[in-house]
C-alpha cells in the first residue's frame, strides 16, 4: 500500500537545471516520489513525499529541497497510535534518513 500523506502541502522541490540524472534520489526515497525520464529525474508523485529529507542529504548536485522531519514525525505517531514499532519507514539498519 503507498503512503499518502496531507495533500498539496509537501515542501519538496526539485530543481530541473541542477539535475544531472544520476538517480541517487531514486535509490535512497523509500516510497517511489521521483522517476528517471530522459536524462532527468522527475518527481513523480509528490504527495507520497514524507519529507524524510534522504534524497537532498544524497543530491551531489542540490537540485533538491525538502524540509525534513514532517512526514517522519508522522511514521512515528502512526506507529505510536498503532501499537506497531514507531518508524519513518526510511531506515534500513545502514541509512536512516531520520
Amino acid at each position: 500500500m503507498k503512503h499518502k500523506y496531507l495533500r498539496n502541502v509537501v515542501t519538496l522541490k526539485l530543481n530541473q537545471e541542477k539535475c544531472k540524472g544520476c538517480g541517487m534520489c531514486i535509490n535512497v526515497c523509500p516510497h517511489a516520489v521521483f522517476l528517471l525520464k530522459g536524462d532527468k529525474v522527475q518527481i513523480a508523485d509528490k504527495d507520497s513525499c514524507m519529507e524524510c529529507g534522504a534524497c537532498a542529504k544524497n543530491c551531489s548536485f542540490s537540485a533538491i529541497e525538502v524540509k525534513p522531519g514532517v512526514g517522519c514525525a508522522y511514521g512515528i505517531m502512526v506507529g505510536k497510535l498503532t501499537g506497531t514499532e514507531p518508524s519513518c519507514g526510511c531506515s534500513d539498519g545502514n541509512n536512516g534518513c531520520c
